[in-house]
């Protein structure tokens, strides 16, 4: 498990204060950008064929491998506060 920042923190819980559900890609992005900014790069086994949701975060995540968990932070903040207005 990675540190995270005070504002990270912030921002995972004021994505939950949205007033409409983003889109899938969005949703995704968000995903992928927490998990790296937690986790750091993508662990475990691509999910099966038929888990298209779970291929789909699988696959989103996995194209931020190498990224730094406090880059990944750092974008998910600034989706959320985008989200925000």
């Amino acid at each position: 498990m990675t540190q995270t920042t005070p504002a990270f923190d912030q921002a995972t819980q004021d994505i939950q204060t949205l007033a409409e559900r983003p889109d899938n890609d969005t949703l995704l992005q968000l995903y992928a950008l927490y998990k790296q900014g937690s986790e750091g790069d993508v662990q475990g086994n691509k999910p099966g064929f038929f888990d298209f949701v779970g291929t789909a975060k699988y696959e989103s995540w996995e194209r931020l491998r190498g990224m730094a968990p406090e880059a990944a932070q750092k974008k998910y903040v600034s989706l959320v506060k985008q989200l925000l207005q």
